[in-house]
């Protein structure tokens, strides 16, 4: 059995599934998930259930000490052998994580293709979401489809502006970045419609000043992020913000001619670095 702990975002769940599934195929067990720490109802409510995944939820009587038993749970995280606590170390890709042993207890963000890339082929079908789409979301998805040449662009900016501590740790993309990257995408003539996607959708209407046909993306609440992620996949091209969950809605579009655009520049704190976040293939602006 591989374990792996759930916590964070949709976009950081779906990094903790797809690394600990690779891990699970590699060794040819299955897969267990410890969302304690994704309690339902929480604003980081487990949230995998929308996609295919082929992992079990596991029972209490399945997992180690919870981590407000303070004493029981350092002392598993220090000498347990059932499972073997493996946490990464940084941000970058592991090669320790990605050939972890059976009975193994994965913690982490594991924010990197390189942690499932040669299993690529089992895990598409796996990170479809299929939960069916609304019918407000599946109106929109024929819009993307009859606008043209779409771009998907995402904009992050509730709690990376916050709080001075989320301010010092991650960058913020402005609106200087968004102009690089459609100017990349708008190579070859191309008439790009933009659909917005932002946690702040009505900043964006008052704020958001591009030379582009615009369109901001509000309707969904935090409850259907993953309705979010689907209709980002289904534009021609996509710009991410410095978040996982943008990253996935880039990632979740499979055809070979989408581009993606990711910005160099994912933290403000010079201590933090992920060389391994954005795919060899995509654009850095």
């Amino acid at each position: 059995m591989i374990y792996s702990r759930i916590y964070g975002g949709l976009g950081n769940q779906l990094f903790q599934y797809a690394a600990s599934r690779a891990v699970s195929l590699r060794t040819g067990t299955d897969l267990l998930l410890d969302t304690r720490l994704a309690p339902e109802g929480s604003h980081w409510a487990f949230a995998l259930d929308h996609f295919n995944i082929n992992a079990r939820i596991a029972e209490p009587s399945d997992l180690p000490p919870n981590k407000y038993k303070l004493i029981r749970y350092a002392l598993w995280r220090t000498f347990g052998r059932h499972p073997k606590f493996m946490r990464e170390n940084g941000l970058g890709y592991q090669e320790a994580i990605a050939k972890a042993p059976d009975d193994t207890y994965l913690h982490g963000y594991f924010q990197s293709e390189r942690y499932f890339a040669d299993v690529l082929d089992l895990l598409e079908d796996e990170l479809r979401i299929v939960t069916p789409p609304d019918k407000q979301n599946a109106e929109y998805a024929k819009r993307i489809a009859n606008a043209g040449h779409t771009v998907s662009l995402h904009m992050r900016r509730g709690d990376y502006l916050g709080t001075p501590k989320s301010s010092a740790t991650y960058a913020t993309c402005d609106e200087a970045y968004y102009l690089r990257a459609l100017q990349q995408l708008s190579q070859g003539g191309h008439d790009l419609k933009v659909f917005v996607f932002s946690d702040d959708p009505d900043w964006v209407r008052a704020n958001l000043r591009l030379p582009y046909d615009m369109t901001a993306v509000g309707h969904n609440g935090p409850d259907k992020h993953y309705e979010d992620l689907r209709l980002m996949s289904y534009c021609n091209d996509h710009i991410i913000a410095n978040s996982t969950f943008s990253w996935w809605g880039g990632w979740l579009d499979r055809r070979p001619e989408a581009r993606v655009v990711g910005p160099a520049k994912w933290f403000n704190d010079p201590k933090l670095a992920n060389p391994d976040i954005l795919p060899d293939r995509w654009i850095t602006v």
